[in-house]
């Protein structure tokens, strides 16, 4: 199981080369980008544990990625280490400024990359801001972006979950069940890249449930898009007897049905008063919507 996902953003190609080289053998998957505009490009499809950044880039200076990176919705919460040849006391507060996480100056010592890019990963999953199978954001980064959400306005939350995930989790074992979770979370990233905004948002509230909140006008779209695409995907999790016979046997007699999406919908227009009311609300539309696929 990987360690985490790293983007490495750096336009030098030895030292690229070298750190993926490195912190593949560390059981990292490491991804590479030269430009500053690609390593944005790269968070949007594909959102990273951390990201470790040179300064300077041939687009963009690393200061200006990092300020794209911390004031866009859904990459606000990633870790960044700075690696650049400056050692200037006022390049290190610029960066600390924009809300980087660490900084490290060139030459470094390989070792003491590793260390610091393992303790920031791991910090920010004790504080219970990411899901360490999907890297989404979770506990008390969903409340913030909850509690922001009060103070604007024509927004809808998709409350989703995965419906018998347990029986599945219980048939193929844990590391099934995270591919399932990591399945689940790339999805929700590609609707929102085809469907969504810049400033939607996307959390892992719990084992088997997802947070998505979106600026967008086709909610109608995103919902219809979730559960097509999930039912042609959640198949290839399945063997072929199970697959055949459209769910898994239990010792009861019964028939645990292959895995899909229930969505409960709560909007701005509903006029909540705290974060509690809304998370309850579209907790309580996705348990109709689940029974009404059950019938």
């Amino acid at each position: 199981m990987s360690n985490g996902r790293i983007l490495v953003v750096e336009d030098d190609f030895d030292i690229s080369n070298m750190l993926r080289i490195f912190f593949t053998g560390q059981g990292y998957h490491v991804d590479v980008a030269a430009r500053g505009n690609d390593a944005l490009e790269l968070c949007r499809k594909k959102l990273p544990d951390l990201i470790v950044l040179d300064i300077m880039l041939p687009d963009m200076d690393g200061y200006a990625v990092c300020k794209e990176l911390r004031t866009t919705t859904r990459t606000s919460h990633i870790p960044i280490i700075f690696l650049t040849q400056k050692d200037e006391r006022s390049d290190r507060i610029q960066g600390l400024e924009l809300g980087a996480d660490d900084y490290i100056t060139k030459p470094f010592d390989i070792e003491e990359l590793k260390l610091r890019v393992r303790t920031a990963i791991r910090i920010h999953q004790r504080q219970n801001m990411t899901n360490p199978d999907t890297g989404l954001p979770s506990g008390r980064l969903i409340e913030n972006q909850l509690r922001t959400l009060m103070q604007t306005q024509d927004w809808a939350l998709l409350f989703i979950g995965i419906d018998h995930f347990n029986p599945f989790k219980e048939e193929y074992g844990f590391v099934a069940g995270a591919e399932v979770l990591r399945f689940t979370g790339l999805l929700l990233n590609d609707v929102i890249d085809s469907k969504g905004t810049l400033d939607d948002f996307i959390g892992h509230a719990s084992e088997d449930t997802f947070l998505l909140v979106t600026k967008s006008t086709d909610v109608t779209g995103m919902t219809e898009t979730l559960r097509q695409k999930s039912k042609e995907g959640v198949e290839a999790h399945y063997n072929f007897i199970h697959r055949e016979q459209g769910g898994i046997s239990l010792p009861d007699g019964t028939l645990a049905p292959l895995m899909s999406l229930s969505i409960g919908v709560a909007t701005d227009k509903q006029g909540f008063s705290d974060i509690r009311e809304i998370t309850e609300a579209a907790a309580e539309l996705r348990r109709l919507d689940q029974e009404k696929q059950q019938v």
